[in-house]
């Protein structure tokens, strides 16, 4: 324990590093079946990755423009958010005082003053853009690493002891995050794209920006598109009062529960083999050890963990807790004196 402790220790003092180097691994992984699939049509491996760098270029700063548009006229629009935030919420106030409930309306204005509510939302978006400004460092580790992972294998197979045992961890490793990443980016897509035309159709400000934020926020688990919701709903409580408010929760309700229930679990099944609890827990864990960057990949990082457990029989228990599946009866030894007839 004392050990986990040091380590983990310094992986937060080294997160500066560590951060930019695990989101350029897993980045590079979710490429490698770009790469494979171009190899197969005899593409020469220089010009898939050239491609697949160029993609992620023009995504990555069409992103970054749109969201540092959309902050700005939020920024400059606060004031006329702020007046009619005070509006409906004195039209709420003297429905309550109606009823008897007496509320101070400027201590409510306190409490949901958008610029409060954007927050989180900000803060998020400031700590991946913290991350992408070392982006020359990030595209250059993943361009090496695309470049290394046909050799690699070879090179494992060579410097491991017992290099069948661990490619196939390795090989179902890679087979899971390559899953689990695909289906979660078009799941997360597909969000985005229903969310920003819901959001659209009812004439929501920056819903753009709102889009996006469902798209990224949806990557984490559990809480992520709550989250995402928060500030699209405000927006439509100030500019439209409580019926759009509740038509715009109503979409995100409804897109969520469509593809967290029914299309994720459909496509990528157990495949994960991660509980519930463990998964939040994670998202929490790798939350604080390497901020927004480790709630995006909490759960690949939690596989990791998982399938390095599986990996030897000593710490296999561990595995077994993490795990969503129930055990197979052949994995339990259980001592019984009683002869099977």
């Amino acid at each position: 324990m004392a050990c986990i402790i040091i380590v983990l220790a310094g992986i937060k003092a080294a997160s500066v590093i560590m951060v930019p180097f695990l989101l350029s691994a897993f980045i590079a992984i979710a490429c490698s079946p770009l790469i494979n699939w171009a190899s197969r049509y005899r593409i020469p491996r220089w010009a898939s990755v050239t491609l697949v760098i160029l993609i992620i270029l023009v995504i990555g700063f069409m992103l970054a423009g749109l969201i540092t548009q959309s902050l700005s006229e939020f920024r400059q629009n606060m004031p006329v958010y702020r007046e009619q935030l005070s509006g409906e919420l004195a039209w709420v106030v003297n429905k309550l005082n109606v009823l008897n409930i007496n509320i101070d309306k400027d201590l409510f204005l306190s409490y949901l003053d958008p610029g409060a509510a954007m927050s989180v939302a900000t803060t998020f978006i400031s700590g991946m853009g913290s991350v992408l400004s070392n982006l020359v460092l990030i595209l250059l580790t993943v361009i090496f690493m695309l470049f290394e992972a046909e050799s690699m294998p070879k090179r494992v197979h060579i410097a491991l002891a017992d290099p069948d045992m661990k490619m196939t961890h390795i090989d179902r490793f890679l087979k899971s995050v390559n899953s689990y990443l695909g289906i979660k980016m078009l799941v997360s897509l597909a969000t985005g794209i229903f969310i920003g035309g819901w959001l659209y159709f009812l004439g929501i400000d920056h819903f753009l920006l709102w889009s996006v934020l469902a798209f990224m926020f949806n990557f984490i688990p559990n809480i992520g598109s709550i989250i995402a919701a928060v500030p699209a709903v405000l927006m439509a409580f100030v500019e439209f009062g409580f019926a759009k408010a509740g038509l715009t929760g109503l979409g995100f309700v409804l897109v969520n529960m469509v593809m967290g229930n029914v299309i994720e679990p459909r496509f990528m099944g157990r495949g994960l083999g991660l509980s519930t609890l463990v998964v939040f827990l994670s998202l929490i864990f790798w939350g604080w050890l390497l901020g927004s960057v480790g709630m995006l990949l909490s759960v690949p990082l939690t596989m990791v963990v998982k399938i390095a457990l599986e990996s030897r029989e000593e710490t296999k228990w561990l595995a077994i807790l993490l795990s969503s599946d129930e055990p197979e009866a052949a994995e339990i030894k259980i001592d019984d004196p009683t002869p099977v007839q």
